[in-house]
């Protein structure tokens, strides 16, 4: 089983939309069996606490279902995961320095976005639906691509 988590800073906005569409597309993909993810922030401002109203409107716009408990993002999920991918470069920082070292498995999220490659997803949370809109189609596509390289580099 590949063990996947998306990371952002509070875990409400960009990591558990991505957790959602990254969940629904391995479903669509019968890959169920094969790949799993999670999402968690490295900050501890939103432990428990369902993911931003936005990130679900959004989400249920696109018909992608959600379910997500804000959590704080621990050293020992380097030893759980084979990929982490967090939202930006602050975040990745923040990853690296809770580890203590680079995780062979950490990308940047929009690495696999040919729009943007290496871009940071922006932080949605202080602007308006748009913002959220915006960031749904980055990971849509990041996670598609994603997806992808996970099934030819494993074989799946």
């Amino acid at each position: 089983m590949i063990k996947i988590i998306f990371i952002c800073l509070g875990n409400i906005c960009r990591s558990p939309l991505a957790e959602a569409i990254c969940q629904h597309k391995i479903k669509e993909k019968g890959l169920t069996d094969k790949i799993s993810c999670d999402s968690a922030g490295t900050a501890n401002y939103h432990i428990g606490e369902d993911p931003d109203s936005r990130s679900i409107e959004v989400s249920i716009k696109h018909g992608v279902p959600i379910q997500h408990k804000g959590r704080q993002f621990h050293y020992t999920d380097g030893e759980t995961y084979d990929y982490i991918l967090p939202m930006d470069e602050s975040n990745m920082r923040n990853i690296i320095h809770e580890l203590g070292y680079k995780h062979e498995g950490l990308f940047l999220m929009r690495e696999f976005d040919a729009q943007d490659k290496g871009a940071d997803v922006p932080d949605p949370y202080y602007g308006g639906k748009d913002g959220f809109e915006n960031v749904y189609q980055m990971l849509d596509r990041s996670i598609e691509a994603f997806i992808g390289m996970l099934i030819e580099k494993h074989s799946l």
